[in-house]
């Protein structure tokens, strides 16, 4: 997750015990008082986002935190501290804490390379499963994950937080209606001005954290083999640790990390599916150091059979904002931050538009957040399915468009030309 999504963060944390009110509603209308109940959850992983979350779920009636897994000792203790519960058990392999019969519920916050196998033994442990965005690294991954979660009816979340806001579903309306004509142009961005001393997934634990642990006493601490799992074995390298989003064995790089949120505000506001094809450019513009995964990554979509075109522009040289813009015929949609951020926008007729210079039409129709339904953060959706068997707002089917879409950006990186969507056989060609 990108640096600049620190109001992500805030905004979702803010939702613990202050909030609790104004999100329990939500989840009590569904069937269930997790108050009076709350989901006995675990979590595994408790790195950068992973930290976010426990801390997030320690502070709510709704869940209690019965068991934690990490193979990196401080990291577990950090999570400990955090959780709510001095009882909670603590793991250092995640099989034994899924074999614990207290936990009803896993949030799985691991490096990508590590999800499919988790998810899956999750889902063989009978757990429901809130799993951290992108979904996997292959298709072929993603649909025995799919097939999996389906089989057992397991209750199952991706981490897509941006579902939370009713912002996409308002927008949604506004363009079914026509009051913006087709939309032909979707423009998603992220961007990030580090330096080379601070780079974007240089920092050590946590987002904007630059104080590097001494190497040596990270190892002594680390299960360096059990963090590998299923990647390539190799010496310990503190660089692939602490930032394994620049290095492919373990992740998509900007694709599952950046593109993933913007494309999933997308499908949110829109429910078009997995486009027809994708073109992508990547390259180590600025940060010349030993990263694989490029700096600068720019995909372009088409969903051909809507004639619209859709494109991500991602920058870690610039402090430049692109935040969702829908193009219609006869105006735009623009929101007010970047996609699980976005709760706001503005409905502007057609014409010139150069926010930065205050040239913008008087828009012609503002969504009020005041006015509008309050939804249950994407955490508390997940608890009250778990207590209801209901299906949460990002399920495997939305996760399976979410990485699909993802991954047609990193194939045509790796093919160096055009991939399409192969629907009947649900393949990249």
């Amino acid at each position: 997750m990108n640096p600049d999504s620190s109001l992500t963060r805030r905004t979702f944390l803010s939702l613990g015990a202050t909030a609790t009110a104004a999100v329990a509603a939500p989840a009590i209308l569904r069937g269930a008082d997790l108050t009076k109940e709350p989901v006995r959850l675990a979590h595994i992983g408790l790195g950068t986002r992973g930290w976010d979350l426990v801390r997030y779920t320690g502070a709510i009636p709704e869940a209690k935190v019965v068991a934690l897994c990490d193979v990196y000792a401080p990291h577990l203790k950090r999570g400990l501290d955090a959780c709510g519960n001095p009882d909670a058990r603590t793991y250092r392999n995640y099989l034994e804490l899924l074999a614990d019969p207290k936990v009803e519920a896993v949030v799985i916050a691991t490096p990508d390379h590590w999800h499919e196998k988790m998810v899956l033994d999750a889902v063989a442990a009978g757990k429901a499963i809130y799993c951290e965005k992108g979904l996997t690294t292959s298709i072929a991954a993603a649909k025995r994950m799919r097939a999996a979660v389906k089989k057992a009816s397991t209750v199952f979340q991706l981490g897509h937080q941006g579902r939370q806001l009713p912002a996409t579903a308002e927008a949604g309306r506004l363009i079914r209606e026509g009051k913006i004509g087709p939309v032909t142009v979707i423009n998603t961005g992220r961007f990030f001005n580090g330096s080379k001393e601070q780079a974007p997934w240089r920092w050590y634990g946590y987002y904007s954290q630059w104080e590097r642990p001494d190497p040596k006493d990270v190892l002594a601490q680390l299960d360096w083999e059990a963090w590998l799992g299923p990647a390539r074995k190799i010496d310990f390298n503190e660089r692939h640790f602490w930032h394994w989003r620049c290095y492919w064995p373990y992740g998509t790089g900007q694709a599952g990390d950046l593109l993933s949120h913007e494309l999933d505000h997308v499908q949110t506001v829109l429910g078009w599916g997995i486009p027809d094809s994708c073109t992508t450019s990547g390259w180590n513009a600025y940060y010349k150091d030993d990263r694989e995964v490029p700096d600068t990554w720019m995909s372009t979509y088409r969903f051909e059979s809507r004639d619209c075109t859709l494109t991500f522009e991602g920058c870690m040289n610039s402090r430049r904002e692109q935040p969702p813009e829908y193009i219609g015929r006869d105006g735009r949609i623009i929101f007010n931050a970047i996609g699980q951020d976005a709760n706001r926008f503005w409905m502007y007729p057609d014409g010139p538009a150069f926010p930065h210079m205050g040239r913008m039409p008087k828009p012609t129709y503002e969504f009020d957040r005041a006015k509008a339904e309050k939804w249950p953060s994407h955490m508390d959706d997940f608890l009250a399915c778990v207590r209801t068997g209901g299906r949460p707002k990002c399920n495997i089917d939305e996760a399976f468009i979410e990485v699909a879409t993802l991954l047609m950006s990193t194939e045509a990186y790796r093919l160096k030309r055009e991939v399409r969507w192969d629907a009947k056989r649900e393949e990249i060609v």
